[in-house]
């Protein structure tokens, strides 16, 4: 073999070896053996839905959002509910419009579990 075919397949093999998780995969056989794969649930154990225990409270994760939706109409459809402690509405970068999601944080589970079920379906503002 020529020198340059060496370092042809030398550079070939730098590159593939490049960044972080890249290193010999029989780590990754022992890292992962036994409950790998098995993690804890939040929230109903049976069913996987229900509020998230979160560090200050419950958060509940709301879907079909309109895009145009402000903090404060989340706010207000959700308020009768219980005390909102948080509203997180992602905005899209590109568009400056809501993704259709947002993260409301209640102090007590009844509230957030209230919340989703009389919210269950419906529209998440006016």
């Amino acid at each position: 073999m020529s020198d340059r075919e060496m370092e042809d397949e030398n550079e070939h093999d730098r590159a593939n070896r490049r960044g972080r998780g890249q290193k010999d995969a029989a780590m990754d056989t022992e890292r992962y053996q036994g409950q790998g794969g098995v993690f804890d649930r939040l929230g109903d154990k049976e069913s996987g839905t229900g509020p998230a225990k979160s560090v200050e409270g419950y958060v509940v994760f709301i879907t079909n959002v309109h895009e145009e939706a402000a903090e404060e109409d989340i706010y207000d459809v959700f308020a009768e509910y219980g005390d909102i402690k948080n509203v997180h509405l992602n905005l899209d970068r590109r568009t400056g419009l809501v993704k259709g999601y947002c993260l409301i944080e209640y102090e007590r589970y009844k509230e957030a579990q209230q919340a989703i079920e009389k919210m269950n379906g419906k529209p998440a503002s006016h």
